[in-house]
This record gives C-alpha cells, sequence and structure tokens, in this order.
C-alpha cells in the first residue's frame, strides 16, 4: 500500500478505511507492507499517537522521513514526481515480490509514482479517495467557497492560496496514470464525477466496509453527553458544513448538537456557536473511543457542502443501528439510497423538519436505524469488501497474463 497518509500520520476517513483494509487482509493471512509519507503530515504541523492505531503482526511500516521536512512534498507538488522520496519506494518494492501494488492516497508524491514499475510483474491498483485526479485542490472546493460547478483551476489555485500545478497542463497525469492496471472508486458519483471532468481511464466502484462492533466492550460505554443530541464527526474544514448546523440550535430546545473532531476551521465556528448552549464541541475522540458518540445520538449529520466520495460516516452510524440525515451532494444521497437507513436534506427548511422529526419520533427514528443496520451487513460487512476486492485483483491479474 502506497499512500502519503497513514494512522496515526492521518487526518480523514480514507486513512481509516485503509487502516481496516490492511488489518483485515493480515487477519486473512495476508502480509501488508504500508509506505506513507510522515512529511506531508508534519507540514500541517499535526501530532500522531502510535499507540492509537497498533501494528497488527503480518504489517510492516515504511515511514517516509526525507530530513529536509517540508521540501520533499512541496518538490512533490510542484513538480509532479517523488524527487526526494521515489528512490526509497523504489528500494522498498525491491526488497520483496510483491503480488499487489496499491496506491491509495498519492497527491504530495505526485503523479509519476504511478510510473515506478518493479522488476517483476505485478497487480497495480488505484483507489480515488478523493478528486485529486482532476482536482488542484483534492476536493473540488471551488474558490474556497462553494462546490466547484466548472473548473478554473487557474484562478481557483490562487484563490485557495496553492501554488499553480504547471505540470497538469503537460498531460503528465494522463501519462502515468497508464501505469496504473486498474482504478477504484468508493461511489459510483465518485466515478462518474472524475469521468465527467475528464479522466479517461475505466474506474470500477468498490465501497468502503467496516468491521462490526457488537463484541467490542468500548460500545457499550454510557452516553458522552447528557442530554438528545445529534452528531457532527469529521475534520472541522468550511466544506464540510458544520456552520449550517449551528443555526438550527439556538434558542431553547430538547436535543443539542455534539460536534466531534478539529480542523482548520475549528475556531471559526467555536466563534459562530459562541452562546449558544445547544452546541457542544468535544474535540478529537480517539477511533478505539467514538462507538459510544455515535450508538447514544439520535442520528449522525453529514451537512457536507463539497463533493464527498463516498461518506463513511454513514456506513458508521449504520453499523450501530443509527439513522443519518445528509446533504443532497456528491455520493452521500447515493450511500444513503442504498442503505435506505437516512434522509437526504436540499434546503435549512429541509434540514429543520429532519431534526424534529427524528427527534420526536421514536418508532421512526428505530425504524430508520434498523433498515441501515440490515442494509450494511448485507453491503458493507469485511467479507463482502474483501471478496470483491480479490475478485478484482484476480480479474487484473488473469488480464495481465493473458
Amino acid at each position: 500500500m502506497i499512500t502519503i497518509f497513514y494512522p496515526p500520520y492521518s487526518f480523514g476517513g480514507d486513512a481509516i478505511y485503509l487502516y481496516r483494509l490492511c488489518t483485515e487482509l493480515v487477519r486473512r493471512g495476508h502480509e501488508v507492507d504500508v509506505i506513507h509519507d510522515a512529511d506531508s503530515f508534519h507540514m500541517f504541523g499535526a501530532k500522531a499517537d502510535p499507540k492509537a492505531f497498533p501494528v497488527s503482526e503480518g504489517m510492516t511500516i515504511h515511514k517516509l522521513e526525507s530530513g529536509v521536512g517540508v521540501l520533499a512534498p512541496l518538490l512533490a507538488h510542484q513538480t509532479g514526481r517523488p524527487v526526494l522520496t521515489g528512490g526509497k519506494i523504489a528500494l522498498i518494492l525491491a526488497s520483496k515480490k510483491f503480488d499487489v501494488v496499491h496506491f491509495h492516497n498519492a497527491s504530495l508524491f505526485g503523479p509519476r509514482i504511478m510510473e515506478i514499475e518493479p522488476s517483476y510483474t505485478t497487480v497495480k491498483l488505484y483507489t480515488a479517495h478523493d478528486h485529486w485526479l482532476v482536482c488542484p485542490t483534492n476536493v473540488l472546493w471551488k474558490n474556497r467557497s462553494h462546490a466547484c460547478d466548472e473548473p478554473t483551476c487557474l484562478s481557483c489555485m490562487l484563490i485557495s492560496r496553492r501554488p499553480p500545478q504547471w505540470w497538469r497542463y503537460t498531460g503528465m497525469m494522463e501519462r502515468s496514470s497508464r501505469g496504473v492496471d486498474q482504478f477504484l472508486a468508493p461511489s459510483r458519483f465518485c466515478a462518474d464525477m472524475h469521468h465527467a471532468r475528464g479522466f479517461t481511464r475505466p474506474i470500477e466502484v468498490l465501497n468502503y466496509f467496516l468491521p462490526p462492533f457488537e463484541d467490542d466492550p468500548s460500545e457499550a460505554a454510557p452516553a458522552p453527553h447528557p442530554r438528545p443530541y445529534f452528531l457532527f464527526v469529521g475534520r472541522l474544514e468550511d466544506y464540510k458544513g458544520v456552520q449550517d448546523l449551528i443555526p438550527h440550535f439556538q434558542g431553547p430546545g430538547d436535543y443539542d448538537l455534539v460536534v466531534v473532531g478539529t480542523g482548520n476551521y475549528e475556531s471559526e465556528l467555536r466563534g459562530q456557536a459562541e452562546g449558544v448552549e445547544r452546541v457542544h464541541f468535544a474535540g478529537w475522540v480517539a477511533q478505539a473511543d467514538i462507538g459510544p458518540y455515535y450508538r447514544h445520538a439520535l442520528a449522525a449529520l453529514v451537512p457536507s457542502t463539497t463533493f464527498e466520495t463516498f461518506g463513511i460516516i454513514v456506513i458508521e452510524a449504520y453499523a450501530r443501528g443509527v439513522p443519518v440525515i445528509v446533504r443532497d451532494l456528491g455520493a452521500l444521497p447515493e450511500v444513503v439510497r442504498e442503505g435506505r437507513g437516512g434522509l437526504v436534506f436540499g434546503s435549512p427548511a429541509e434540514l429543520g423538519s429532519h431534526l424534529e422529526r427524528v427527534a420526536s419520533d421514536e418508532n421512526f427514528r428505530r425504524e430508520l436505524g434498523e433498515t441501515g443496520h440490515r442494509s450494511y451487513l448485507e453491503k458493507w460487512t469485511p467479507d463482502s469488501h474483501i471478496h470483491r476486492y480479490e475478485e478484482i485483483i484476480e480479474r487484473v491479474r488473469r488480464a495481465k497474463s493473458a
């Protein structure tokens, strides 16, 4: 597995998915090596707690540190090449014969990472966890203000305070992508959006998954908040949409909002919620301790204002029998339609109506939660995911042999 971010040197749900995938593979008898770039993580001034994500037997972690700090990811960002890390990655790939080389978040290695070719034949996969293949800012968040409706990449990069990536105008991404045998996406929306924005390679959908939580003792902990509450979990960035939730919790009411997470927009959100007694910030919560926040929630809220590629929070809630309320944007309504365990809103009035109904109608809330949980058992368990994953690998292997 080759990725920029890997727990605990990571931020988002894609890294959590990768950790779960690696853990599940070694549990089933596979050997897994993970190559990740610690310089990129430290570039954001973040700190890691290695104890939060134990390394399973059968897993080898290669943490890349160039010795020159942020210079390595900055060079890759500007040149499209893993200038200071490519040699180390090539040596690791040469150290043993890997059956599969799977790229994940590769943005700060540059597209040329996909051209690394071991001396032996191997299956090469790439999962598009975000929109980096077609978007310089990765998240299709245009001009730091709204979901990208039409590409104007150069001006968007400048407004977003990102240095322009001139290599994007050279065809490097198209050429480098030919080094990958099969591209994957966590949702049909994500695959379709890549093609709509000009990516030409075929993309197959492979949803995320979650391990079952029934036997985890941490899930049985008491409620982390004394009053009924709705839950937001995620990075606190402007495009995650928490600012659109706060007005619905102003004034008196029978339920609160609990916000779990940290991020660049946290201080702004805390300022917006100052004096709003029904909004509570829980800060960062370790993955091992997050279960009770879900289990005791009235519903999980996913109000993202840009195009999520899947929405792992939705199946986190489904797995625990908790309904969801999501914005009608990106892949979120797709996952809700498949799971039938939640509601979709398109306006503030519709969001307010959903909050009131879920909070006041216990039978309706329980029915949504039970339906979502049944869908989780059918679609998003480790067994179903690994079966599809191995099926894709075998199909690619046969095609390469032919």
